[in-house]
């Protein structure tokens, strides 16, 4: 692989971060928490056996339980966004090669 595509996959590759990034800001942040705190509940609901009292404790974990919710949905939107900017910037270059190519016989011809 030449230096030149190795930059093309890069700059697309953190291209597709910042959007995936963005589109977290945008898009992500409510269900992270909907889904952290919903699933941290419905765990400790499920190892206290029965309903769960609203203790410090309880309400400690709660709040570790949506950061991880919110944190885990964040992740996947980053590497998604960078796998779908990778495979961009790769398919921008597919269609950039036979260009090169013919630039480069245009070249080789006039000399």
């Amino acid at each position: 692989m030449t230096d030149e595509r190795k930059k093309v996959l890069n700059v697309g590759r953190k291209i597709g971060a910042l959007l995936g990034a963005i589109v977290f800001a945008v898009f992500g942040i409510v269900p992270g928490f909907y889904f952290g705190s919903y699933g941290t509940l419905v765990l400790l609901s499920h190892l206290a056996g029965g309903t769960v009292e609203p203790g410090i404790i309880v309400r400690m974990i709660l709040v570790v339980g949506t950061l991880v919710g919110i944190f885990c949905i964040g992740a996947v939107s980053i590497v998604v966004g960078s796998v779908l900017g990778t495979a961009m910037a790769y398919v921008t270059d597919l269609f950039r090669m036979p260009a090169k190519a013919v630039e480069k016989e245009a070249t080789v011809k006039s000399n």
